[in-house]
């Protein structure tokens, strides 16, 4: 049996409206053809959003684009692409996984033989997206000496490959994202103001989930629905109770989270409702109801503008973090973020991160605090005894 059609009210990029997907006989879209973007959400907080991405979309400024990880940067970036009139590719890149010592060939191209595995002339992520738009994520990433060689790029509208003599004029409009404050990067000395307010010519916050009244439901419900239609398999839908759990679950991990919420129900569960048991652990049992480090009582704060988002996403990794035993590995999964990030992350929050003991056969890496490991008896002896020479 096919699913039944959409209801739930979406933004078509290209259409610049709601609109709901088109399922009727002969109007399936074909998998060759592009795809518009289209972005769930009736809260007050997104017909902002879409209204600032139709005025924004059609001029050729750069646009800064913040929010906490898994709002949805990178598909608001897409929107703006295609409501751009941009005849161009859309390209995107995390800065955070590009290697120091490759980021300028990776941005800006390479010739060959310009350094070793150099095999072949390479145009750069800048040419590839000439005539249409580059997408830097996690631009706080780049390194102090690529941040001034982007700026340079963003001045002149131009790129030299490394290697290279000339200088290739360039069409791009570049849209960064950052799930970090830049402006307390840039008080810090890690990001430089120039580049930042180069970048900040169209800043655009995307607002957390649990601030989008009402869109939960509707984000659960397209899922759903797209699970059905990508597998053939009948529309499965969650229990009043599950849904309640959902409901009231904070969603710190934002969209990203609830989408690998559904998706690991759908897997687990075995019945054509899918139950609290169904749903991750974290988020059938999660651990701020049982008010480790107040963490309930720091969400109220935060919806009430008392406590700053990074306390909570703070509080939040190292809750799923202890959740699984110090396992970065488990919890980067759990919280849909790269391991790289989770370790910059605890970092950050003054955590070091060593792997496990190969004897102990376990894989992942382990949390410890910064405090010195204890000296075992042993080694007292040892000492003792040299003391007594």
């Amino acid at each position: 049996m096919p699913p039944s059609p959409a209801r739930q009210p979406a933004w078509s990029a290209p259409d610049n409206q709601f609109r709901r997907p088109d399922r009727r006989p002969g109007k399936e879209p074909r998998q060759h053809d592009s795809q518009p973007t289209v972005i769930i959400g009736e809260s007050v907080a997104m017909k902002h959003l879409f209204s600032v991405i139709q005025r924004i979309a059609p001029c050729d400024n750069s646009v800064l684009i913040t929010g906490a990880t898994g709002t949805g940067k990178e598909l608001v970036a897409r929107a703006i692409h295609e409501q751009s009139g941009r005849r161009g590719s859309f390209v995107g890149v995390n800065c955070s996984t590009l290697p120091e010592t490759l980021v300028e060939a990776e941005l800006f191209g390479h010739e060959r033989g310009s350094f070793t595995g150099a095999d072949e002339r390479r145009a750069g992520l800048f040419e590839v997206a000439s005539g249409g738009t580059l997408l830097l994520d996690e631009i706080d990433a780049l390194s102090l000496p690529a941040q001034a060689k982007l700026l340079r790029v963003l001045q002149e509208r131009s790129v030299r490959r490394v290697g290279g003599r000339i200088r290739i004029a360039v069409d791009v409009r570049v849209i960064s994202s950052s799930n970090t404050d830049l402006a307390k990067a840039v008080a810090a000395g890690s990001f430089r103001a120039d580049l930042y307010y180069r970048l900040r010519v169209l800043p655009l916050h995307l607002p957390e989930l649990c601030k989008r009244g009402g869109d939960i439901e509707l984000l659960i419900e397209y899922f759903l629905e797209r699970h059905a239609e990508r597998t053939g398999q009948p529309l499965r839908k969650f229990t009043a109770k599950a849904m309640e759990v959902l409901g009231n679950y904070p969603w710190p991990g934002n969209v990203r989270e609830l989408e690998n919420a559904i998706e690991y129900a759908l897997v687990i569960g075995q019945g054509e409702e899918l139950g609290i048991d169904d749903l991750p652990i974290e988020v059938a049992k999660p651990i701020f109801q049982e008010g480790v480090d107040g963490f309930a009582e720091v969400l109220d704060e935060y919806i009430s503008g008392r406590v700053p988002l990074a306390e909570i996403e703070r509080r939040y990794i190292l809750s799923v973090l202890e959740q699984f035993g110090g396992n970065q590995v488990r919890a980067a999964e759990a919280l849909g973020i790269d391991r790289s990030k989770l370790y910059r992350r605890l970092k950050q929050y003054g955590v070091m991160a060593v792997r496990f003991l190969q004897e102990e056969k376990q894989d992942g890496m382990q949390i410890l605090s910064h405090r010195k490991p204890n000296v075992v008896a042993g080694d007292q002896e040892a000492k003792a005894a040299r003391a007594g020479k």
